[in-house]
């Protein structure tokens, strides 16, 4: 086989420019897309990512990001409240799109209306994919992406869930940043990952 017909094969899987790890690499290989890049995403809804929308960022969506972000250069917890921004951004960028504007909070199967929701399987995905894509822009000074994490007691009535995760880079305290519990255009949940376990 000659190079030449090598390079539309190559051409069709993003370069990554970031090692993911194991849980993160999940979120994406076990609804079979690519990872983000720092380019693009896929953005998943439908509950599970049955529905799937791409976002090439363009240079005024990296102007936006960027200038959400230097707003929390002087703290952790300025950084944080700046992803807070950024997640809102991101969901006020794709809801009119992919009819996700139209979304409510804790979104499941009972809402009857998988097309204009997302579960919290897709908010993980989407908001892992976001981080990531802020990290590789080099945009975070306090924190880096970390795993996704769990939770769910049936013992103790609490439903399985599950979020994506920055990690204070000074302190290793984990942070959840949790779209889902929160309806359209409202900033996500950020508190520590040992008091959103506790959480109903």
């Amino acid at each position: 086989m000659s190079l030449a017909a090598l390079v539309p094969v190559a051409a069709a899987f993003p370069a990554q420019a970031a090692e993911l790890s194991a849980p993160q690499a999940a979120l994406y290989s076990t609804v079979s897309i690519f990872p983000p890049s720092a380019k693009s995403m896929t953005v998943c809804y439908g509950f599970v990512c049955r529905r799937r929308e791409i976002l090439d960022f363009s240079a005024g969506d990296r102007h936006a990001l960027t200038q959400i972000l230097a707003a929390g250069r002087a703290s952790a917890a300025a950084e944080r409240a700046a992803v807070q921004k950024a997640v809102v951004w991101f969901d006020r960028r794709m809801g009119p799109v992919i009819g996700t504007d139209k979304r409510v909070a804790k979104a499941d199967i009972r809402a009857l209306d998988d097309k204009h929701n997302y579960d919290c399987w897709d908010t993980t995905r989407n908001t892992t994919s976001l981080l990531l894509v802020l990290q590789e822009w080099g945009l975070f000074k306090y924190h880096v992406v970390g795993d996704p994490h769990y939770r769910g007691n049936a013992l103790v009535l609490q439903l399985p869930h599950n979020t994506a995760v920055l990690v204070e880079r000074a302190t290793r305290i984990e942070w959840v940043v949790d779209m889902w519990p929160r309806g359209y255009s409202q900033p996500p949940d950020v508190m520590t990952v040992e008091k959103w376990v506790k959480e109903d």
